[in-house]
């Protein structure tokens, strides 16, 4: 319950913050984002990169074992003839 109370209360700055009025913190808002996505980008890309690399690797990893797999079906295949 305490959790929520103090979300509700933390979104409420933030509206009132970027709202224009007292604060008027909206124009350092958009400086902050503005400043901030290219290295978010950069992030979530690298992040994208090696999910994609691990993703490879397991493709790999799984065909080998179906290979594997495969030859020791045969095996016990020729085995039981």
């Amino acid at each position: 319950m305490v959790a929520l109370i103090v979300g509700i209360v933390f979104i409420a700055f933030a509206v009132f913050a970027c709202v224009p009025g007292p604060l008027g913190w909206w124009t350092d808002v958009l400086a902050f984002l503005r400043g901030s996505l290219p290295v978010l980008a950069l992030f979530i890309g690298l992040i994208a990169i090696f999910i994609g690399v691990a993703d490879i690797k397991d493709r790999i990893e799984a065909k080998k074992e179906e290979e594997e797999e495969a030859k020791e079906s045969a095996k016990k295949d020729t085995a039981k003839e």
